[in-house]
């Protein structure tokens, strides 16, 4: 009885953990959010960013502009990218039973890159006036069919690799490969191209307009509902390959399914947003560290909720009043990426 009411209490007393860490995450995530639309170069008072968003206020006033058409689409897609590339880190780190594996490890971002370098600089070399660095329609098709590519790649590489390890190296074979092909179109690409393209691989938010959000909202939601159904399963592999299989599962159906869900998610993100790091390798540590488990059904949407509140921290210090004007995103998530990583590794902690 006695066994019994112990486990009991520590099973209440992990509940109560997980209640306050999801409380906290979501205060913390909705404070960063407003703060995001109140603070930049320029500040607004709250009830002006709130009249603003009412429709209480002038349509053509600057604050109505600039909420309205920067820096909502820039909070909304700074949160969906914590939280799309968080859990795609997740996933893989899980699949590929690797703490330091990442999104960008598997050289989806790089086949993303290599697609939007064609669009940017391979219509020069040819003759072709380029478009637009960061708005056009064409560098996000571009990104997205770079990206596409990869992930049919690894898939089709999935089937017939059974070692997961070596299918980690195949991704970082290709990126490798695509980085080549990168390094030769900046070789020949005019200088003003090779800038812009640049300027695209540090990251940035502040160039996703109001009426691209649908695309990148949809398909990023459709995954991240898709990952939650994945919690049983990522579970089960994580107890290894042999006990996967016992439960029922097929190891190679799910691995494709998880490869092609975190291929996705971080196609979606660089199309729009550019190569963005650290946070897919970073912020499921932190997850795990913050609920003290290992249990996805737990994990994920902790892991979604941190993700989601560290971009928007690494967004707001990107927007801070700058000679520079906007920094780009990847000066910002090193800072924070670097010494988690440096803690896992020096502890040496399975967390």
């Amino acid at each position: 009885m006695s066994e019994w009411q112990e486990n009991k209490d520590c099973f209440q007393g992990r509940n109560v953990r997980y209640a306050c860490v999801f409380i906290t995450l979501i205060v913390l995530t909705v404070i960063l959010f407003v703060s995001l639309l109140v603070f930049g170069a320029v500040s607004f008072p709250l009830a002006e960013v709130i009249d603003a968003l009412s429709g209480g206020a002038d349509l053509s006033a600057t604050s109505t502009v600039i909420v309205r058409q920067a820096r909502i689409p820039m909070a909304v897609a700074s949160l969906l990218t914590g939280a799309a590339l968080s859990v795609a880190g997740l996933m893989l780190q899980t699949t590929f039973r690797n703490q330091l594996a990442g999104p960008s490890i598997l050289g989806v971002s790089a086949g993303a890159s290599l697609g939007v370098a064609i669009v940017m600089m391979g219509a020069s070399a040819l003759g072709i006036s380029s478009l637009s660095p960061l708005s056009s329609v064409s560098s996000i098709i571009g990104s997205l069919v770079g990206a596409g590519g990869i992930i049919l790649l690894l898939v089709a590489f999935s089937s017939y690799l059974k070692n997961p390890v070596m299918l980690l190296i195949v991704g970082v074979l290709t990126g490798y490969l695509a980085s080549s092909f990168i390094s030769l179109l900046n070789y020949f690409a005019p200088s003003d191209d090779v800038k812009s393209f640049v300027m695209w691989g540090m990251g940035s938010f502040s160039a996703v307009r109001t009426d691209q959000l649908l695309i990148m909202v949809v398909p990023i939601l459709l995954a991240l509902v898709a990952t939650f159904m994945m919690a049983k399963p990522l579970n089960a592999l994580l107890l290894g390959e042999r006990y996967a299989a016992s439960m029922g599962y097929s190891v190679k159906s799910l691995r494709t399914i998880l490869l092609a869900l975190s291929g996705l998610l971080t196609a979606v993100v660089t199309a729009f947003c550019g190569p963005i790091g650290f946070i897919g390798l970073v912020v499921p540590h932190i997850a795990r560290l913050l609920t003290g488990t290992s249990n996805h059904v737990v994990l994920i949407p902790a892991t979604i909720l941190s993700g989601s509140a560290i971009m928007l921290l690494c967004t707001l210090c990107t927007v801070f009043p700058s000679a520079a004007g906007v920094l780009p995103i990847n000066v910002v998530t090193p800072v924070i990426g670097v010494p988690v990583i440096v803690y896992v590794i020096l502890k040496g902690r399975k967390i």
